[in-house]
């Protein structure tokens, strides 16, 4: 009989591909808002279910993924097979831990990495509506939105009950986020931005996502304010108590969020240590720049002239705009002679809207999605362009575009033989993806991007602020540091202004964790490259090793430093 028939068992590579699959599915389930930002197909419907309970059920997917995941030897595998294997493990874990240890709702805020609500005004405004399906998806979400609303202010209620406090900061910022989209005309609102196809009835489309947002959104959104306001800014956590270490669960979920934002095993004792290393190193680079550029060695002079010497601020807009341009068109012509070919879609430049800039950073990347139909964009903060130092916006262009993010990531997308859920990630491998971008502003002035000594000091500049990262994130919420002290601190080591300072300060109070990646990953990415060039010697290829770091999507760095290993000795001749 058919039912006496064995079951053929499932290869190790079968079932490794079909957890692969199932991660896929479960993360974007949770997070669809990251799925539309990242260009992902098949989730912009949804909304993230932000109740504890959703956490739970989603942190309980995860762990039974790692739990199938463990029982597959990697030894059985090959070597395509056993980096996927390490890189699911890895993500898996810090997915899960992410959900339980929930640090977010302890943070409310107006940051675009890690408030629900303002992810949601990045992620609608992006959808790309190529159809009538899309555009049935996109009023579902408007749908959804109030009950997505009104779970994120419930959670954040639960989250006072057991004495999470969010710290005063956050919650002024968000409630300034909100009232500044409340304050828009309706025609004006963000949620209305995605452009609809020509294959619909525009008007009654618009009409209806209108109604949805006047009717039913915007009361949600002037209840979370009310509930921000009223309930949570009155208990809020003051200026010299703002580090996860003052809640409760804190201590542990920071040293989770240093494991998972680095993907390395480094503690916050250490990454202080190498951020202080980092900044004394650079003060050698400061003298030689500085002299070569103003005339002075001096770290005190140099700063002083940066931040004070009108002329090297921006006149206009359009001033800023030429300039991201230009550098990624440069960017673009030499990249073929230092990156194997890659054919990838177009990176555009967009303004951040002005309703966000007194919280936002100076620029992000918006990646594209994966049908081409929304190409990558370098999103470039333009708003007071005389508060904007001109030195500051080429060594962020070569990080948020090419030979950046947009590089690595759009190629990521279209790898051949890369499982899906590794073509699209972020946050989850934030030490690879950031690493990258820093690397990549070292990289342009070896590529000769730069156009002048200036724009070389504003490569330093940015170096200091990943060093004080370093410094600061773990000061605030590992040692305990007050918003002031850290304040002084990127003061007195950076060149950059007060309120670039305050943003920067107030990013890492609202995302713990998150500002560590860029400079453990750079300091990995330049260790694997001294390490092939040595083992290499004249054989080295710059081509080749950027072929390998990017070859395999974005990866955890101890899962890089296997590829770039194996590489090396591999390598011909």
């Amino acid at each position: 009989m058919a039912g006496d028939q064995p079951v053929p068992e499932v290869a190790p590579d079968e079932r490794l591909a079909r957890l692969g699959e199932e991660f896929y599915e479960v993360k974007h389930t949770a997070d669809p808002f990251g799925a539309t930002l990242l260009g992902v197909a098949g989730f912009d419907g949804l909304v993230p279910d932000v109740s504890r309970d959703g956490s739970r059920a989603a942190a309980a997917k995860f762990a039974g993924l790692e739990r199938r995941l463990a029982e597959i030897d990697p030894a059985g595998l090959n070597e395509a097979d056993r980096i996927d294997h390490a890189v699911l493990g890895r993500l898996a874990w810090s997915m899960r831990a992410d959900l339980e240890h929930a640090l977010w709702e302890t943070t409310p805020s107006a940051s675009i990495g890690s408030a629900p609500q303002a992810i949601m005004f990045m992620a609608v405004p992006a959808m790309s509506l190529t159809g009538a399906p899309a555009v049935d998806a996109y009023l579902r979400r408007l749908t959804a939105l109030p009950s997505f609303l009104d779970a994120l202010l419930d959670r954040f209620r639960a989250a006072k009950a057991d004495g999470r406090l969010p710290a005063r900061v956050g919650v002024a910022q968000a409630v300034d986020q909100l009232t500044g989209h409340l304050g828009l005309s309706l025609e004006d609102d963000t949620l209305l931005g995605p452009r609809l196809p020509a294959d619909v009835d525009a008007g009654r489309v618009r009409a209806r996502a209108a109604e949805i947002v006047k009717e039913s959104v915007r009361p949600a959104l002037r209840r979370l304010l009310a509930g921000l306001e009223e309930e949570l800014l009155p208990v809020a956590r003051p200026d010299d108590r703002v580090g996860a270490r003052f809640v409760p669960g804190g201590e542990e979920g920071y040293r989770a969020a240093v494991r998972r934002h680095t993907t390395t095993d480094l503690g916050p004792e250490e990454v202080h240590r190498i951020g202080l290393d980092c900044l004394a190193a650079l003060r050698a680079e400061w003298a030689e720049a500085g002299g070569a550029a103003l005339g002075t060695g001096d770290f005190d002079e140099i700063r002083a002239r940066l931040r004070e010497d009108r002329s090297l601020r921006f006149g206009t807009t359009a001033q800023i705009v030429d300039t991201v341009a230009g550098a990624l068109r440069r960017a673009e012509e030499a990249r073929d002679d230092w990156f194997p070919h890659y054919d990838i879609g177009d990176c555009v430049i967009e303004e951040i809207n002005p309703i966000e800039a007194g919280n936002a950073a100076l620029a992000y990347y918006r990646p594209p999605t994966a049908d081409g139909s929304r190409p990558g964009a370098h999103c470039v903060l333009t708003a007071d362009p005389r508060e904007r130092f001109v030195y500051e916006y080429e060594a962020l262009a070569f990080h948020e575009s090419v030979p950046g993010h947009h590089l690595q990531i759009a190629s990521a997308q279209k790898l051949a033989g890369i499982p899906r859920y590794r073509r699209f990630l972020d946050a989850e491998v934030c030490g690879y993806l950031e690493g990258w971008g820093l690397y990549s502003e070292r990289l342009a002035d070896e590529m000769g991007l730069y156009t002048s000594g200036l724009a070389r000091l504003g490569m330093l500049s940015f170096d200091a602020i990943r060093a004080c990262r370093l410094v600061v994130d773990t000061g605030l919420h590992h040692f305990g540091w007050s918003r002031r002290k850290a304040v002084e601190f990127m003061w007195d080591n950076t060149a950059t202004t007060r309120a670039n300072v305050r943003n920067e300060v107030d990013r890492y109070i609202a995302w713990p964790g998150q500002a560590l990646a860029y400079m453990i990953g750079r300091r990995e990415i330049d260790r694997l490259r001294a390490l092939a060039e040595t083992r290499l010697g004249p054989r080295f290829d710059i081509r080749a090793f950027h072929g390998v770091v990017l070859g395999s999507a974005a990866v955890p760095l101890d899962v890089l430093d296997a590829m770039v290993t194996t590489w090396a000795d591999a390598f011909p001749g």
